[in-house]
């Protein structure tokens, strides 16, 4: 009898081990995670880099299963891939789908970050990659490349490559399409299906990974935000001082200013004997344009801005720190009383010019000065280009 039960137990077990080996459908597989995207046309298989892609891997993963519980309320518990379209076909180049409306604008009801790795790049046939509208606007799209497309690296989440199917790709790229790149017949997923081999790859949790991804992502959010409050509340409270401690010296300037015929006042707190530019000429100006409270709204002087907690970085890269070229003359293009302020210079002067707001930007105004508001700026002339 124990011999008997031996053999049955055996027998069993050999049973069971080539159950298995029917089941599984890809045998020839190496360990890991994939993706067997099964379409109208063919089926292609795609490795999921899942060790260097982990939350864009988990987002692909959750939905496809249907375990992704940030989805829309629509989708919660269903298989999202299943039914939908390749959308979007540009031959020698890629194919797109996910979008559960079709059109390019549909999403799962969330936004995930950028997940770039230095390992994962656009170098190949069939690399799988997320779609976005720009940096952090990961959904559910993915496209699925024809051939190497490097100008895409940095700007997209690579998460997979192809492995088995990539003449039903070539097929996929080269339908008939329309107008807007999409195909004249249905490219359809019929499934999409995730397949796990090894240990690893089993315990690969992706709804609760993504979930965590979410969670983290939002504490990270209200730390940048509090920052951003906090650095704004420093800026504000920089720009209070400024401007209270130049208020006077402005009120002493306008105490000596001479107004001319256009109502534009002037005073040379520093006289020049330079050259004074002819018409046509251009001059080389600094400028501090100020509210009439002493508060800053631009200027090309850095110690200025930095004084207020303005400084730019992206200004001080584009090099607009410095002299400002500006043409001598009724003709030329600017704000009616920096244009006479500037004709009422030479070489040399540092001048305070008062703008009633008609010289100014008017009742209009522009994005930073409201309308019918009366400006003043300090203006110095260092030369004038030959």
């Amino acid at each position: 009898m124990r011999l008997i039960r031996k053999g049955f137990g055996l027998l069993l077990v050999m049973l069971l081990i080539t159950a298995t080996a029917c089941n599984d459908k890809y045998p020839d597989l190496e360990d890991g995670l994939y993706t067997e995207i099964i379409t109208n046309k063919g089926t292609m298989v795609f490795r999921l880099e899942y060790q260097k892609a982990p939350v864009t891997v988990a987002n692909f993963i959750s939905l496809a299963e249907g375990t992704n519980t940030l989805v829309d309320s629509a989708y919660i518990g269903k298989k999202y891939y299943n039914g939908l379209t390749f959308h979007r076909i540009i031959d020698e180049f890629m194919i797109q789908g996910g979008d559960p409306t079709g059109t390019g604008s549909g999403s799962p009801g969330y936004k995930f970050n950028n997940e770039i790795s230095e390992d994962l790049k656009h170098d190949k046939v069939g690399t799988l990659s997320m779609a976005n509208s720009g940096p952090n606007t990961n959904g559910s799209q993915f496209f699925i490349t024809e051939g190497a497309t490097p100008n895409l690296d940095g700007g997209y989440n690579v998460f997979g490559y192809i492995v088995m199917g990539e003449d039903v790709l070539h097929t996929l790229a080269g339908v008939e399409t329309a107008p807007g790149d999409k195909p004249v017949d249905p490219v359809i997923m019929e499934e999409v299906n995730i397949i796990r081999k090894g240990k690893d790859a089993k315990n690969f949790d992706a709804p609760v990974l993504f979930k965590e991804h979410f969670a983290k992502a939002e504490e990270e959010e209200k730390e940048r935000l509090a920052q951003a409050e906090a650095a704004q509340k420093e800026r504000d409270e920089k720009t209070a001082t400024a401007a209270a401690d130049m208020k006077p010296a402005l009120d002493t300037y306008e105490g000596k200013a001479k107004t001319l015929a256009s109502g534009l006042k002037m005073y040379n707190i520093t006289k020049g004997a330079g050259e004074k530019p002819k018409t046509g000429d251009t001059a080389q100006l600094y400028y501090e344009g100020y509210f009439t409270d002493g508060r800053l709204f631009d200027s090309n002087v850095k110690s200025v801005e930095e004084n207020y907690g303005m400084y730019n970085e992206q200004k001080d890269q584009a090099q607009m720190y410095g002299p400002m070229p500006t043409k001598i003359g009724p003709d030329a293009p600017m704000i009616a009383g920096f244009r006479e302020a500037a004709s009422q210079m030479r070489v040399g002067d540092k001048s305070y010019f008062f703008l009633p707001s008609h010289l100014a930007y008017g009742e209009r105004g522009n994005r930073v000065i409201p309308p019918g508001t009366d400006l003043i700026f300090i203006i110095e002339m260092v030369g004038i280009e030959k």
